[in-house]
């Protein structure tokens, strides 16, 4: 059964860092493109970033470029969010999706994945 965990989510204050992991199971990541998306109380839902299967090709929205870095580690069937620089408008519910691609796909920040993880709480506040 193909399922996705979320970890590493938390209370941090502004300026502060905290790196998400999304580890995969039931499946191999090796053939998947992995999105990272946000969903604020009363905001729909945001695509924050994304890589490719193979990894050569990463996005990330407007507002958080600069800040976050999506990596993958097929070996460990895992993709990581670091984020840096943390601001009280990143507070949300950040979950992972994924969904098969091929290699010569970019990847894409809209919500058009197959399969979706519970989310993790990430709260910015002093």
């Amino acid at each position: 059964q193909l399922q996705l965990v979320e970890s590493g989510g938390g209370l941090v204050q502004p300026g502060g860092s905290l790196r998400l992991s999304c580890v995969a199971s039931g499946f191999t990541l090796d053939y998947y493109a992995i999105g990272w998306f946000r969903q604020a109380p009363g905001k729909e839902r945001e695509g924050v970033s994304c890589i490719s299967s193979s990894g050569s090709s990463t996005n990330y929205a407007d507002s958080v470029k600069g800040r976050f870095t999506i990596s993958r580690d097929n070996a460990k069937n895992t993709v990581y969010l670091q984020m840096n620089s943390l601001k009280p408008e990143d507070t949300a519910v950040y979950s992972c999706a994924a969904t098969v691609a091929s290699r010569k796909y970019a990847c894409s920040l809209m919500p058009l994945y197959a399969s979706w993880g519970q989310g993790t709480q990430v709260t910015v506040s002093s």
